[in-house]
């Protein structure tokens, strides 16, 4: 389940990622909210560690019915019957840099595949490296010396997700780019202010130049429109 935003390096990369070995059914709520959020954090600790290693993937997990009996039950898609996972797991795994005698930092995280609000931490999630191995049948980082000090990476670093107010500005700000109009670039801004969240002076900076490039655009366009 490596991101697509990740492989941007290549075309070719990028492509890779939309392969079926590389993609399960997933939640809307959770694929764009929650787990992008995740996937972001992931980013952004590359910008305070020089090697992040990361392993994601899908889970299906028994629940426990009222009489204490345990069952496993999931949902399925399309005409094939494509299973859809209950649980997505990550495991990440960072070291500061191959000189550094400062001790790696590890943290598995297991995610309900469906919708999770802002309130919910990401510490919230956390397992152990042993009860995730035991629910995926996997081995993660199988030549890690465990008995070494490896830390948890949620004391180590924040485990901290974006809020909602700068995770709406961020998404509103990547729409700037895709605005083909002044029409709709002027709904990016109504909807995020519609949303309770103010543009902060990043947002509007862009907003001005995406103006003035879009309007001398259609400027330009009825002008030959005229001529034609």
């Amino acid at each position: 389940m490596a991101p697509a935003g990740n492989n941007k390096f290549s075309s070719e990369a990028m492509a890779e990622t939309f392969y079926l070995s590389n993609i399960v059914p997933q939640n809307f709520e959770n694929n764009s909210g929650y787990w992008n959020r995740i996937e972001m954090y992931c980013r952004e600790l590359t910008e305070r560690f020089e090697d992040v290693w990361i392993v994601s993937g899908p889970l299906t997990l028994p629940h426990t019915r009222n009489d204490g009996t345990k069952t496993v039950s999931y949902q399925v898609i399309g005409e094939d019957n494509v299973a859809v996972p209950s649980h997505l797991y990550k495991v990440i795994l960072a070291r500061r840099s191959p000189e550094s005698t400062e001790p790696l930092a590890l943290g598995a995280f297991v995610v309900p595949n469906k919708a999770i609000g802002f309130q919910s931490q990401l510490s919230e999630f956390q397992v152990s490296l042993h009860d995730l191995e035991k629910m995926s049948g996997l081995v993660f980082f199988p030549h890690l010396d465990r008995t070494r000090d490896i830390r948890n990476i949620c004391s180590v670093d924040t485990c901290k997700l974006l809020g909602f107010q700068e995770f709406t500005l961020y998404l509103s700000t990547r729409k700037i780019d895709g605005a083909r109009s002044v029409a709709r670039l002027e709904k990016v801004l109504e909807a995020l202010k519609s949303s309770g969240v103010e543009p902060d002076d990043y947002f509007l900076s862009r907003y001005g130049k995406k103006l003035e490039e879009l309007k001398a655009k259609e400027q330009k366009d009825a002008q030959l429109e005229k001529q034609s």
